[in-house]
């Protein structure tokens, strides 16, 4: 690596699993091995980025006639309408689907990409130059009622659970995309949701908070005895999106010992909740500065969001973290402080959920 791809990132959200998925190509896996140019993501630009590796999301994505455009996201105000929950019959095929090229990914990719069980991986994989992907679920519609389908996910490397991803589910509720607005937007998590918070406790998988709505958040503040951890939110008093966390959670956060990642989506960086890549650095530095103050060093990272939303112009894909660096480094950021915020934070925040 070069000097400015050091400290290599480890990256809390991506959904390139979705991008590649809706491909439909047989090959999609090695087009990504190979560099297809396509979205924010692929092996040869995660090297050139100095990309160490991060949380690869399954995401099951909702009908078209449900979908969602960042174009919403604009004006004063807005908010979007959710989605109808997702039966498990529809998502449960498109999720193994998913998994399954990450799968393929490892498989065919020579050693170079590695599905991660554990913080000792993550390490070794940073330590050789290995690709350390964490498979994790955003929106657990994929998980049925008797919990079946979560021992098959997880003996295939499932290390992390987000209950929801906004649209209900049967375990919970999620925050709308709603700007301006509190995180207070509804129910928390159901009966079955609290079951599962038990059950990721009880295997030391990762429970996501981004996504939740505040009473999902303290359900989980209360019942879980692992570290909190949003993997891609940013601070509500810097943008006052319904996604963004306010300053009781983040104290709540730092309570635990937890986590949170710094989202690159525009819509939750900039003040005013645009949807535009036309945003400053300078944006994503407030939110840092913010989270630093009330988390402490050691509870601050990074969730791209890559291939899921639309990121400043002066990042543009992955190969462009080292601007991300270079901003960072401008902002002040010295370089023990560099390697926590760009990935030992990750490590020893997952050290302490996975090894318990």
């Amino acid at each position: 690596m070069t000097s400015q791809t050091v400290p290599p990132i480890f990256d809390g959200h991506n959904d390139v699993l979705l991008r590649l998925h809706r491909k439909g190509a047989s090959d999609a896996h090695r087009q990504f091995l190979e560099g297809d140019g396509k979205g924010h993501l692929d092996l040869p630009r995660m090297q050139a980025g100095g990309f160490a590796g991060g949380f690869f999301a399954v995401f099951v994505p909702s009908p078209k006639k449900d979908g969602m455009s960042f174009k919403d996201m604009s004006g004063e105000s807005y908010e979007i309408p959710l989605p109808d929950l997702l039966p498990i019959g529809d998502a449960l095929p498109v999720a193994l689907e998913m998994a399954g090229i990450l799968m393929q990914i490892e498989a065919a990719s020579g050693g170079a990409v590695k599905i991660c069980r554990t913080a000792a991986d993550i390490r070794q994989c940073i330590e050789s130059g290995r690709l350390a992907t964490i498979l994790h679920i955003e929106g657990a519609e994929a998980i049925d009622a008797e919990f079946r389908s979560l021992e098959v996910l997880y003996e295939a490397g499932l290390r992390s659970i987000g209950p929801v991803w906004s649209r209900p589910t049967i375990f919970g509720h999620g925050v709308p995309f709603k700007f301006p607005s509190s995180p207070d937007t509804g129910p928390g998590l159901t009966d079955l949701g609290l079951d599962l918070v038990r059950i990721c406790n009880a295997k030391r998988i990762m429970l996501d908070l981004s996504h939740l709505n505040e009473a999902g958040f303290w359900q989980i503040a209360t019942l879980s005895d692992a570290p909190l951890v949003a993997t891609h939110s940013n601070a509500h008093a810097v943008c006052a999106s319904a996604r963004n966390l306010t300053d009781k959670q983040l104290a709540a956060i730092k309570e635990s010992d937890g986590m949170v990642g710094i989202n690159f989506a525009t819509c939750f960086l900039r003040p005013d909740g645009q949807m535009s890549a036309d945003t400053p650095l300078e944006d994503m530095m407030r939110h840092l500065d913010h989270l630093l103050e009330h988390l402490g060093e050691d509870r601050v990272g990074f969730g791209s969001d890559f291939d899921g939303a639309v990121v400043p112009r002066d990042i543009g894909d992955v190969a462009g973290l080292p601007n991300l660096r270079a901003a960072m480094r401008t902002h002040g950021i010295d370089e023990a402080l560099m390697e926590k915020l760009c990935w030992r934070n990750w490590v020893r925040v997952l050290e302490r959920t996975w090894d318990g």
